[in-house]
């Protein structure tokens, strides 16, 4: 049983504000919020600040009608302002997926513009006029770029892989490495991803060492007990290297050991290269040289039954879960219920096919993420410099601004050996800490991701060349200062 409020929580409760007056506060005019929304607004700042009292939260001397007021307008901007909101990206990971992943090249977002103005042919023929397919949009360049027969998109990466396996193993053990039982971002894992597409889990070898004997061992045991394998699943480590005393036996030797044995062979790319990237993954500790992020191509040549990949990291454009291979197998694909629930719309379709034209045209450095990969270090550092010059100046008494070396990694489950020489912006506040510094950069508009280290706040030169808000990378230190509540024209 709860006891009662003590006299000063009494008086502070009888200061809360009725909920009549509440809804004629100003708070509610700029933002147009009508007035029932406004009342159930008011009684759900009203019972935060209650609950705040009756625990004990608040000293005798608070001003409780203050406080609700703040909660009101908080609470008032949040659901009436949109909270997706363009973003500055100095974090130092290209492709974030908390910023977006990859951001797009300008025609393809008017491609997706141009598809969202009105109705399109999103699943009509326009030769026969009756019903086509979404599919048939980007499938023939997809095939053309990758060599595989035949294509399909559903709505991400997550969705290809569970999608492949369920389709063609469902009820039936899965085979797969113990070193590529892996677990990405937000904390999925394979096991998990295997057990939801009603299929069991067979693991091969060792954490760090596998070899193809232990596939074969694998596979004839489970043959001989009447209960074959119906896939072998290869998953690409995105976010770690495996380094050391370790091996894992060439895709192509899996390949054709699932064909002797009747098994398909999928493979989760994760990343989805469509060309051989400008830079060079950091040697392994020994000094020996560590293997370049695979194409699709490379992968799809090799013979595997399907291969799935991400539309929204190295292929640079919008998300969506891309699988190539071969036909009769994803047309089963296409059959499954589950492909439906996970289909792609069409603004997606209008701005994929626009980024694999890029792609088909040779121009795939055009692309903001693979351009940012590109960039020579010389460059980053003259482009730091003319920036810091700028910023210094908007931020004269509030700030000091220097270039300092960084480094700056891919993400977006790319080879985390891949990293590239970058500089930051290291910004110094007065009477200021450099975490208060990033809190405010990140609520400010447009919002700014950076990070604190130490004193200071590093906002990455490379990260920052694309996809920044309001006038592109000539206006990005007028735009960090915006960020940062300096405005000064």
């Amino acid at each position: 049983m709860s006891s009662a409020p003590s006299d000063e929580q009494s008086q502070q409760l009888r200061r809360l504000p009725a909920i009549s007056a509440l809804v004629q506060s100003p708070v509610f005019g700029p933002l147009g919020v009508p007035d029932r929304l406004a009342a159930e607004l008011s009684r759900q700042a009203v019972a935060q600040v209650r609950h705040a009292i009756v625990a004990g939260d608040l000293a005798g001397d608070a001003q409780v009608d203050q406080l609700v007021i703040q909660e009101l307008s908080r609470r008032a901007t949040a659901l009436m302002r949109p909270s997706l909101r363009p973003l500055l990206n100095g974090s130092g990971v290209l492709l974030h997926t908390n910023a977006g992943r990859a951001p797009l090249p300008p025609s393809a977002i008017a491609a997706m513009h141009a598809t969202l103005q009105g109705y399109n042919t999103l699943e009509l023929d326009t030769v026969t006029g009756k019903r086509g397919s979404r599919q048939s949009h980007c499938r023939p360049l997809l095939c053309w770029l990758t060599g595989a027969p035949d294509a399909l998109i559903v709505n991400n990466g997550a969705a290809a892989v569970l999608l492949a396996v369920r389709a063609l193993a469902h009820g039936r053990p899965v085979v797969v490495s113990r070193s590529q039982i892996v677990e990405i971002g937000g904390g999925f894992r394979v096991n998990e991803v295997i057990a939801t597409a009603g299929c069991r889990l067979i693991e091969v070898g060792t954490t760090n060492r596998t070899h193809l004997r232990d596939y074969t061992s694998a596979l004839e045991q489970l043959q001989q007990q009447g209960d074959p394998a119906a896939l072998i699943l290869q998953v690409h480590r995105s976010n770690f290297a495996l380094v050391g005393f370790c091996s894992e036996p060439p895709l192509a030797q899996i390949v054709e050991l699932g064909r002797t044995y009747g098994v398909h062979t999928v493979v989760d790319l994760g990343s989805g290269a469509l060309q051989s990237l400008a830079i060079v993954p950091a040697p392994w500790p020994d000094g020996t040289p560590s293997p370049p992020e695979p194409t699709v191509a490379d992968i799809v040549a090799q013979g595997p039954t399907i291969v799935t990949f991400s539309g929204d990291k190295l292929l640079g454009g919008p998300q969506a879960g891309i699988c190539v291979g071969q036909a009769a197998q994803l047309a089963v694909l296409a059959r499954d219920p589950l492909a439906r629930a996970v289909r792609v719309g069409g603004a997606v379709l209008a701005g994929l096919h626009e980024v694999l034209r890029l792609h088909a045209m040779g121009l795939g450095a055009d692309l903001p993420a693979l351009g940012q990969l590109s960039t020579e270090e010389s460059a980053i550092t003259a482009l730091a410099t003319r920036w810091a010059e700028h910023l210094t100046s908007l931020l004269s008494g509030f700030a000091t601004v220097e270039v300092v070396a960084a480094v700056t990694q891919v993400g977006g489950g790319t080879h985390p050996l891949l990293i590239l020489p970058s500089r930051a912006l290291a910004i110094t506040a007065f009477g200021m800490t450099a975490a208060d510094l990033a809190e405010r950069a990140l609520a400010g508009t447009p919002s700014l991701l950076g990070r604190a280290k130490g004193h200071q706040f590093l906002v990455d030169v490379r990260t920052l060349l694309a996809g920044s808000a309001d006038g592109g990378p000539t206006g990005v230190p007028i735009q960090i200062a915006r960020a940062l509540g300096i405005d000064r024209g």
